[in-house]
């Protein structure tokens, strides 16, 4: 998995370099930062103009580029142990699941759960997430139904944010020892019909003006912080 990006590569230096398998720059830096890469004890590669922008597909990498092992997701059996996790139903947008991630992560979400999707873009996600993939307990679960259902069994309390639910300004905050799963649909189609008559609670944010086309990470913000204040 490759990230570039100077911010990112210099967290995960700091962080997490037990994840760095290989280094690569195209550009000088300076020779103290360059001391910290060298006692990984890695390959460090020099890489031209063209190979850097094939990498980075035209993003913007400030020469700065990293080589990562796969990303490993949290077994579902971990998740069904926590407090607060958040499930995504058919989000795939690499921008909205990176800035949920951090959100969640900075306000104390437990875990969190893809679902309804096959694959991701893991790399694209470590990047907007600004290395906060490598924080947070991260799943992958094929059918949403199934992983209500399994939740449920394990004592959540299901809810769900749709258009047609009650402003959740009206219940209180959820405690640190309850078990709570937030879900959260894609912009375009929402929570599955299915999943939301499995869900215990539906819940919507309270608008002063008539505007519904609030970002789901945005949402997904709110919600959080609303639930756990």
């Amino acid at each position: 998995m490759i990230i570039y990006g100077k911010q990112i590569v210099l967290y995960v230096l700091e962080k997490h370099p037990h994840l760095i398998e290989e280094v690569m720059f195209s550009k000088e830096i300076d020779k103290k930062l360059f001391s910290k890469f060298l006692k990984l004890g890695k390959k460090i590669i020099k890489l031209d103009n063209k190979k850097a922008q094939g990498l980075s597909k035209g993003g913007n990498h400030q020469g700065f580029f990293l080589k990562l092992g796969e990303f490993e997701y949290t077994p579902i059996k971990d998740i069904k142990d926590m407090n607060f996790v958040l499930v995504l139903d058919g989000l795939t947008d690499v921008g909205n699941i990176g800035a949920i991630i951090r959100t969640a992560y900075s306000l104390g979400v437990d875990g969190i759960v893809a679902s309804n999707v096959r694959t991701l873009n893991n790399s694209g996600i470590f990047r907007t997430s600004a290395g906060a993939l490598a924080d947070m307990p991260f799943s992958l679960y094929p059918k949403t139904l199934d992983l209500a259902n399994e939740l449920h069994q394990c004592g959540f309390a299901l809810i769900g944010a749709t258009m047609d639910g009650t402003d959740l300004k009206k219940y209180g905050k959820i405690e640190n020892s309850d078990k709570v799963a937030l879900f959260l649909g894609s912009e375009g189609e929402g929570i599955h019909p299915k999943v939301q008559k499995k869900l215990d609670l539906k819940v919507s944010i309270g608008m002063e003006h008539e505007f519904d086309s609030l970002n789901v990470s945005v949402a997904a913000g709110i919600l959080i912080y609303t639930l756990k204040r």
